[in-house]
């Protein structure tokens, strides 16, 4: 018996050890990125290709408050409630100490600056196909917003959700699978297949997830539950959204609908940010959804 209780308590440090290092977190590969220069300019774009402000500002801003990232906004979900940091350059609150490498890290692989893994509430499984040019452009506008001094607040997540190391197991189930789309028709439905798998990260919504949260790419755009309360995800697939590839663009730019209707919740922020993008990324958008795959939406 003792024989087998020594096996047995070797056996159980292997599997920790093992699964410590499995769960630890990998910075991303920044190969080049020193070299890069910041471009402000672009850097907006970027920010609003992203939708930063859409989580990040604080709950009922309006205007010109959007730029303020003092963070706050509550996302319920099935693991619980996640609530956005501040990310305004505040060295104390925010990221203003954050250099271009931290924010690389925090989008592509979802790890913070001190090394821990971040929940996949924040949308690091699609930026992580971001490119390293457009987040050094990225940082160098966020250090051009104001700054907020409101603390963050913790998330509100229960047991086991809350050991932040079961994360690396999670991240090894659905990070680096690269692109939905492995090989667009043209250079538009390339630039639409960026916009909306990475930087826009439309599939964070309207496609549905698997039991444990993570992206379920075989069914990639058909829609889904909202993951707390009524209602759900529209479907994009055409099969599913008969619009035209014209209308698509006019609703991103406009928020109308081709039905004479006008876009709601939480995609009245979504407009506000593709409205403030050329009128050749709306397309490439429309030209990219109506290339996808179709399949059944879930009810």
């Amino acid at each position: 018996m003792r024989r087998l209780a020594r096996v047995a308590v070797a056996v159980g440090l292997i599997a920790l050890a093992v699964g410590w290092f499995l769960t630890r977190p990998q910075a991303a590969d920044l190969t080049g990125l020193d070299a890069m220069s910041g471009d402000v300019a672009r850097g907006a774009w970027v920010f609003d290709a992203a939708g930063c402000a859409s989580c990040h500002s604080a709950p009922e801003a309006e205007g010109d408050a959007l730029r303020v990232l003092s963070g706050g906004r509550g996302f319920p979900s099935p693991f619980g409630t996640f609530y956005a940091p501040n990310i305004s350059p505040s060295p104390d609150h925010g990221i203003g100490g954050w250099t271009v490498a931290d924010l690389a890290n925090a989008m592509l692989v979802g790890i913070s600056p001190d090394g821990a893994h971040y929940y996949p509430a924040f949308p690091y499984i699609s930026y992580s196909n971001a490119r390293l040019q457009d987040i050094a452009d990225l940082h160098a506008f966020m250090m051009t917003l104001p700054v907020s001094e409101q603390p963050n607040r913790s998330h509100d997540v229960g047991f086991p959700f809350s050991i932040r190391r079961g994360l690396g197991l999670w991240k090894l189930l659905n990070a680096g699978k690269g692109w939905v789309i492995e090989q667009p028709a043209t250079d538009q439905i390339e630039r639409g297949r960026y916009l909306v798998e990475a930087l826009g990260h439309c599939a964070e919504c309207h496609t549905p997830r698997d039991a444990l949260g993570g992206l379920d790419r075989d069914r990639w755009m058909r829609g889904g539950p909202v993951p707390v309360g009524k209602g759900s995800f529209p479907p994009l697939v055409p099969s599913q959204l008969k619009w035209s590839a014209e209308d698509i663009a006019y609703y991103l730019e406009t928020g109308f609908t081709p039905d004479f209707d006008s876009a709601g919740g939480a995609m009245v922020e979504v407009i506000q940010n593709t409205s403030r993008l050329p009128p050749e990324d709306r397309a490439a958008i429309a030209a990219y959804l109506k290339t996808l795959p179709d399949g059944s939406a879930d009810e």
